[in-house]
């Protein structure tokens, strides 16, 4: 089977597929033949060799998968092969095969193609965590989505609304009009200055209850002062320091020096909150993750989740996903076809 693997730190170039045998699933998991694979700004930071959970070089990326099941390790019941799955892989998903544990594999939707499907895990599920399980989203409130064109920003849009609250992003300008048919109820141009007074625009001055922040660094100061009493800011990501090479290590350790520093007095006294999201952490929760997919899928029957692909790549093409994800090219999820 083929698998598409990154060498070394690097540029999109760098990036090769090889040839190795085919897997072979061990006792309780699953090999799946991948239709489709998810591909998330983790994999282009992995690339560049700023990721600190990524496997050593070389190594072959993907934390989401979609496809067929061709083959059973011991003490998995028959039913399973054949069936059209989608789930999680710590690493190794960007392949023709990926063995995991059959708790980490859900059934696909019968409405969902097989890029959809690859696109629901990562973004969903961080969006969920996000929103409602530690940003508690309330209905009569406001949330902030930064990078709201991105993957798990369009999900948590369409989280965000079902749960009936007010969404803000922030976008550059040539996304407005098609996160505006979303449903995005106002837009900022984080490209045309500031974000700040626009935001203070919107809201009459009084802020935000929810912020989701992956950019990092001091960017996540200016969020933190953009919240109302009680506000809340969610940190994904520190997409503030992608950069290949030698460049790219001196960015990393400036944008986390320039993290917040917090402490519990001074959030007491402004009555608020921040807190962390990394899925790639909770390997160990997953009858947790289990039942945050199930209110997703219950998502996907009722019709208010709509995942949202906006390109599709095969795997020789890997370097041109990479750089439409790193240029923030995409609107929605971008996808590897094996």
């Amino acid at each position: 089977m083929r698998r598409l693997i990154v060498p070394r730190a690097g540029k999109p170039e760098v990036l090769q597929l090889e040839t190795v045998a085919d897997l072979q699933p061990a006792a309780g998991e699953v090999r799946v033949r991948v239709r489709a694979a998810g591909l998330n700004f983790a994999d282009v930071m992995a690339r560049q060799g700023l990721y600190p959970d990524a496997p050593p070089f070389p190594t072959c990326l993907g934390y989401e998968f979609a496809g067929e099941v061709d083959a059973l390790g011991a003490g998995v019941e028959a039913s399973w092969l054949g069936r059209r799955v989608f789930g999680l892989s710590r690493f190794n998903a960007q392949a023709e095969q990926v063995c995991v544990p059959l708790a980490q594999v859900f059934a696909m939707p019968a409405t969902l193609d097989f890029a959809q499907a690859a696109a629901i895990p990562v973004n969903y599920l961080t969006a969920w965590q996000l929103l409602v399980v530690m940003g508690s989203l309330q209905a009569d409130e406001t949330v902030l989505i930064h990078n709201i064109g991105g993957g798990v920003g369009l999900a948590a849009l369409q989280i965000a609304k079902q749960r009936g609250a007010r969404v803000l992003g922030t976008a550059s300008g040539g996304k407005h009009a098609a996160l505006k048919a979303m449903g995005v109820d106002g837009l900022i141009d984080y490209r045309q200055g500031p974000w700040e007074p626009e935001l203070a625009k919107l809201t009459e001055g009084r802020g935000v209850e929810l912020i989701i922040d992956p950019i990092g660094g001091s960017h996540l100061k200016r969020s933190l002062k953009a919240l109302r009493s009680t506000g809340r800011v969610g940190t994904f990501g520190i997409s503030a320091a992608t950069q290949s090479g030698a460049w790219g290590k001196l960015k990393l350790l400036g944008t986390v020096l320039g993290m917040p520093w917090l402490h519990p007095v001074g959030l007491m006294e402004h009555n608020r909150g921040a807190f962390g999201v990394n899925m790639g952490h909770l390997w160990h929760e997953t009858a947790k993750v289990r039942i945050w997919m199930q209110a997703l899928l219950d998502g996907v029957e009722a019709g208010w989740l709509k995942p949202h692909v906006h390109a599709q790549f095969a795997l020789d093409e890997a370097a041109q996903a990479h750089q439409c994800l790193e240029q923030r090219q995409n609107l929605g999820k971008v996808v590897l076809l094996p």
